[in-house]
């Protein structure tokens, strides 16, 4: 079983900067994928970054530019630097996990396994 926890949301004026992070506890086996996803009010949830056990990463091209997806294996800690903050990127950010997977399926929320409980992301114009 996996527990994933994510912090550092809050608001903020566009233009500006976050950083989400996600700490992960439990069994994590040596080859996972790991993404962050959003979803706005009355909207589906959407993918946005993924990192493999390798370091590899994809992004959503919606946040590519703007957003990077990193992670510190020492610390079990997934984090998402956001800058450039846009109004539309109000939305719950949730980080999850998929295990025993050599590479990253996608960003499609279908094909994690295991989430956080979401943190609350606000950017004002």
């Amino acid at each position: 079983q996996v527990q994933l926890v994510e912090s550092g949301g809050g608001s903020v004026q566009a233009g500006g900067s976050l950083r989400l992070s996600c700490a992960a506890s439990g069994y994590i086996p040596r080859t996972y994928c790991m993404g962050w996803f959003r979803q706005a009010p009355g909207k589906e949830r959407e993918g946005l970054a993924t990192i493999d056990s390798d370091g590899d990463t994809r992004y959503a091209d919606s946040v590519k530019g703007r957003f990077t997806i990193s992670k510190d294996n020492a610390k079990n800690t997934l984090y998402l630097q956001m800058n450039g903050l846009k109004p539309e990127d109000t939305a719950m950010y949730y980080c999850a996990v998929r295990l025993w997977v050599g590479y990253c399926p996608g960003l499609s929320p279908n094909d994690y396994g295991y989430w956080g409980q979401g943190t609350q992301v606000t950017v004002s114009a």
